[in-house]
């Protein structure tokens, strides 16, 4: 079985684009999405409304994988008209492509590695650390991997984690388009309302952003928030062995596999990230080396064993929760 370096080299055949393909999937999502969210927003019944307002917020994390696929350079690149389509697209969904893509590129490069986790991904303490931080240290952050904060992170990850926060430490000249993402994605909210009316703006514009960002919010914390996950010094850390161990592969039902651009396969992302999405479970099947490792679902089991877990214990060598650090004591 292909171990480090030499798993990660045998992946690196499927890292090739196919470019009509590429533009299949996003011009087939860009259609659906722009539906959608026509018949989220224009008034004509109820319940059609609704569905094409669910539809919309799941369409979005479609559409925000392929985004992210762009911006790792795997799909669509020299593309002017891809490259419009996706800025655009980061400044709808409040994640502008300057932070996305260097708290991403920051995120693969340190994924799973004590004390530098932070940056692009929810933190992770020992359990020393958080027995020894102050009592507002520990609120903070106990709040930030809170699930209503990881639900709700159309307000905490994107609006102020993305653009807010951003703007906030490192102002306008670094990150202007975190400004023009706020003022087109509010702009855009504000017209619905205006022309259409509180029910249109509710869903056709709130809810299908709650979703998607929520969904998304969870979907990146599940991945490297699971039972199974491994957490090492810098000093023992290694690529290969953060993507096979620290992150997750979702098991999912075929549509959804779809609507998340099957990001599910999170470790093999991780192990190459240049692997087109459509490509990814094509690696999954054709490598047996990618088959055993640690693994979630959206089953409400395994969402509630994800957000359990608080801390890391490295005398366990695993996530714990509060009841088991209380129990420590």
């Amino acid at each position: 079985m292909l171990q480090g370096k030499e798993l990660i080299l045998a992946t690196k055949k499927y890292a090739l684009e196919n470019r009509s393909l590429s533009w299949f999937h996003l011009i087939l999502t860009l259609v659906l999405f722009l539906i959608a969210y026509a018949g989220a927003i224009i008034n004509f019944h109820l319940i059609p409304q609704i569905i094409c307002s669910l539809f919309a917020g799941l369409l979005s994390v479609r559409f925000f994988i392929i985004y992210h696929d762009y911006l790792h350079k795997s799909i669509l690149q020299g593309s002017f008209l891809a490259k419009f389509i996706f800025t655009v697209f980061g400044l709808f969904i409040l994640a502008p492509t300057s932070i996305w893509k260097r708290s991403h590129d920051y995120h693969h490069a340190h994924n799973s590695k004590l004390y530098t986790t932070s940056i692009g991904s929810f933190p992770v303490v020992t359990k020393k650390d958080f027995l020894s931080a102050s009592r507002s240290e520990q609120k903070i952050y106990l709040f930030i991997r809170h699930p209503l904060t990881i639900i709700f992170g159309y307000i905490f990850v994107f609006l102020w984690g993305m653009c807010l926060r951003t703007l906030i430490k490192s102002g306008l000249r670094k990150h202007m388009d975190c400004l023009a993402s706020v003022l087109f994605h509010f702009t855009l909210g504000g017209l619905i309302w205006y022309f259409f009316g509180l029910q249109s703006f509710v869903l056709g514009f709130l809810l299908p952003a709650i979703i998607s960002n929520g969904l998304g919010s969870y979907l990146f914390y599940a991945q490297h928030n699971f039972p199974a996950v491994i957490y090492k010094q810098k000093n023992e850390w290694s690529y290969a062995d953060a993507a096979m161990q620290s992150s997750s592969y979702m098991k999912m039902n075929k549509f959804m596999h779809w609507c998340t651009g099957n990001i599910g396969y999170h470790h093999i992302h991780h192990l190459n990230a240049r692997i087109p999405f459509y490509k990814l479970p094509i690696v999954y099947a054709e490598m047996p080396e990618l088959q055993n490792v640690g693994t979630t679902s959206l089953s409400p089991n395994d969402i509630l064993d994800c957000f359990r877990l608080k801390i890391w214990d490295p005398e366990l060598n695993k996530m714990i929760g509060l009841k088991e650090l209380s129990g420590t004591n």
